[in-house]
């Protein structure tokens, strides 16, 4: 021991290595050649194994359903499936027919869906609006309610329904329940105006265009957009009109909605009446300022023109609205007609469809209101 202990310990290093070394393991290379193995495997059932679900435990069940819901993947079940950028279409069914379905009075075939004459529309770049033809055929005498008014002799009263057009499935309610001597006007802002219109004039209706014009306190009050406002150039008030009127056709004329401002103004109001002269259509005016001026422009450019005594629905209770149809009774009684406006509510259209079919038991008849239009 005292040897080792006196030994210098490079001589302890160097009897280490010769005979007490420990042998010399390649530990990384080792591991990576096991990671680079089952990297090569890992690849090789990739290649070589078809197995989408990659290992993961699978079961089959059979699916029955009696549910009809996709006629290509029905298809598919019994043969190839051919699908094209088109209409969807399967080999089983080359040529697909058109879904059909019950009819009413709501429902109307493309062919019934065009009511509009070429002769009687401009092309514009808003779209078609009205005209008068080549032959002196005007849309209002064109579109409006076949009625012959020279066979009634006694009271006569019609009744303008506003608002229809923007909920789609209450105007086509609507105009289901309403009598067809019923006129109908349609704000110009709904996405399925040609349907509910179209549907209006196969129950029989004559339509009208609701224009928002601007009242004393717009825009606090806003009928809705191209609302036509009060000192702007004429022009611009027209080309509002212009995208207004463009929104659906066959209707006799325009009414208006709001517009107590612009109405009582000649200046801004007159371009338009002198428009609507030129374009064979008539206007009514609601009756709700008595500082219009519509009827003079009215009468001044040669368009057929009313004015309604009352608004129905002011408060829409049934109470309410059959009080106000009593009261428009008796103008009627008094001066020999009276026109009457009311909104699409539901409870409106039940009031006024349940009222008109008593009208005949006082002698009082129902007309539409191009017949009291001069």
């Amino acid at each position: 021991m005292a040897n080792d202990l006196s030994t210098p310990l490079t001589g302890r290093k160097q009897r280490t290595r010769r005979g007490l070394a420990r042998p010399h393991v390649p530990i990384g290379r080792l591991l990576f050649g096991a990671i680079a193995l089952i990297g090569i495997g890992v690849i090789l059932r990739l290649v070589l194994v078809e197995d989408p679900h990659g290992g993961r435990p699978s079961v089959e069940a059979g699916i029955a359903t009696t549910y009809t819901g996709n006629s290509v993947a029905e298809a598919a079940a019994s043969g190839p499936v051919t699908i094209t950028a088109g209409p969807l279409h399967s080999s089983a069914d080359p040529e697909p027919s058109p879904v059909s379905a019950p009819r009413d009075s709501a429902e109307t075939s493309a062919e019934e869906a065009d009511f509009v004459l070429a002769d009687l529309s401009e092309e514009t770049s808003n779209g078609a609006i009205p005209r008068i033809s080549g032959t002196g055929q005007t849309p209002f005498a064109t579109y409006r309610h076949p009625f012959d008014i020279a066979g009634v002799t006694g009271p006569r009263v019609a009744i303008i329904v506003t608002g229809l057009g923007i909920n789609e499935q209450g105007s086509l309610d609507a105009i289901a329940q309403l009598p067809d001597l019923m006129t109908l006007a349609f704000a110009p802002y709904g996405k399925a105006l040609e349907r509910t219109v179209a549907a209006a004039r196969g129950g029989g209706h004559e339509v009208m265009l609701e224009i928002p014009l601007e009242p004393f306190d717009y825009p606090q009050n806003d009928p809705g957009p191209h609302t036509l406002l009060t000192g702007e150039p004429p022009r611009q008030n027209l080309e509002k009109l212009f995208w207004l009127m463009a929104r659906f056709g066959g209707y006799t004329g325009l009414i208006n909605n709001m517009g107590a401002r612009f109405t009582a103004s000649a200046a801004d109001f007159s371009p338009v009446m002198e428009e609507l002269g030129a374009r064979g259509l008539g206007y009514i005016d609601d009756g709700s300022s008595n500082r219009s001026v519509s009827q003079q422009l009215a009468e001044a450019n040669k368009v057929p023109f009313a004015r309604a005594g009352m608004v129905i629905d002011t408060n829409p209770a049934r109470a309410s609205i059959l009080s106000a149809l009593a009261s428009l009774e008796a103008q009627a009684l008094d001066g020999g007609s009276a026109i009457g406006i009311v909104s699409a509510l539901p409870i409106s259209v039940q009031a006024i469809s349940e009222w008109a079919a008593g009208l005949d038991a006082k002698g009082i008849a129902l007309v539409p209101a191009s017949a009291l239009m001069k």
